[in-house]
Parts: structure tokens; sequence; C-alpha cells
């Protein structure tokens, strides 16, 4: 039986949405969180800091508002497909995001991933969010948790799967056996080895051989 491993952006790629805009909208932030993420997904910010300061407009939502908020988030067409195809071939579907657990961590175990990791908040008394806690996932730290997970898995790097759609997910696409742009942007389109263009994830199915 197969044995790889697909490890997938969270914003824009395993989801529809971009939480931390949801989240700025809720809060009433959105256009300044927008125009921040923008740059920062097309390369022209460097993450962290565009992190912490789109983090920074949140201040004063609650652990319900975070909830209300996944609660709005719409799972890629094609994904659930995705995952039982690759699981019945026996493969496993890791998720790596520059979003955050609190929102994150519903979606992957109702999905049924076999791996996820993404940003922590701080919250203040466990209820109002005040910033970001623990290391944060960079560029840098989703290559580091492919690698991770591909030895977890006990697999080379030449048996993984990378999909994204943004500059953040460059150096894990850059390592990995194959790299799918997903509806991707800019820089992204430029070093993927395959693109995606429609915003269903079945069609990652074919390019590993197990449909069509």
């Amino acid at each position: 039986m197969a044995r790889f491993l697909v490890v997938l952006d969270v914003d824009s790629t395993l989801i529809e949405n971009e939480v931390i805009e949801l989240l700025a909208e809720e809060n009433g932030t959105l256009e300044l969180v927008a125009a921040i993420t923008a740059d920062a997904m097309n390369g022209l910010l460097d993450f962290e800091q565009s992190l912490r300061q789109r983090v920074s407009t949140l201040s004063g939502l609650t652990s319900a508002d975070i909830a209300t908020v996944g609660a709005r988030v719409t799972i890629t067409a094609g994904v659930q497909e995705m995952i039982a195809g690759v699981h019945a071939a026996g493969g496993r579907v890791g998720a790596v995001s520059g979003g955050f657990h609190e929102v994150i961590d519903p979606i992957a175990e109702r999905l049924g991933l076999d791996y996820w990791r993404a940003n922590r908040f701080a919250m203040d008394d466990g209820v109002h969010l005040s910033g970001l806690e623990g290391p944060i996932i960079d560029s840098a730290a989703k290559a580091a948790t492919l690698r991770e997970w591909a030895d977890d898995f006990g697999i080379p790097l030449s048996q993984t799967i990378a999909v994204g759609d943004g500059a953040n997910d460059l150096q894990m696409m850059a390592i990995t056996g194959l790299a799918v742009g997903f509806d991707a942007k800019a820089p992204v389109r430029d070093e993927a080895h395959v693109l995606i263009d429609v915003r269903d994830m079945s069609q990652l199915l074919p390019l590993l051989g197990l449909r069509g």
C-alpha cells in the first residue's frame, strides 16, 4: 500500500476563508487587516511582523466571538473526498497554518486529519484575546513541520505533497516531492510543480494516481 503524506495550508486552501479576516470583521477592523493580509501573502511583508500587527487589531474579542467565527468557516469543496481517498490508499493528511488552533482544532477533528499545527492566541483570564503565545508558524516553521510529520510517518520527503496558495507556503513547497499551487497567488504560481485553479480539492487525487 502506498505511503505518502499530504500537507495542506489552511486559509484559502483547506478552507474558503481567511480566518483572521473573519475575526477582524467580528471586531470591526476588517479593512485594516485585509490590507495587511494581502501584502503578507504576496511576500511584501515579513509574516511574523504582519501577523502580530493583525492580531493586535483583534484585542477585545472573546472566546465566544472566536467560536462564532469558527462556525462561519466553509470547508473547500472536495476536501473530504480527498482525505478519504488518501486514507484509503494508505496515506496521511496534515494541515499547517499561520492561522489559529482555536478555530482549526474542531475543523481538523471533524475532517479526521492525521496532523495539524497552527498559532495560538494568548487569552487573558482564558476569555479575552490579548495577543499570541508560543512559536509563530511562519514559512520556516511550515517546512520544519512537514519534515517532522514525514519523519513521524517514516517516509522520505520525496513521498510528501505540499498544497498551498501564498508566500508563507514556499519553504515547505521547496522541500516536498510535489508542490501543488491551489488557486495560488503569484509567488506560488512561479514555484509550484503543478497548479490547481479549480477550487475543488478532489482534483488532487488524479495527481496522486488515485483517480482518473
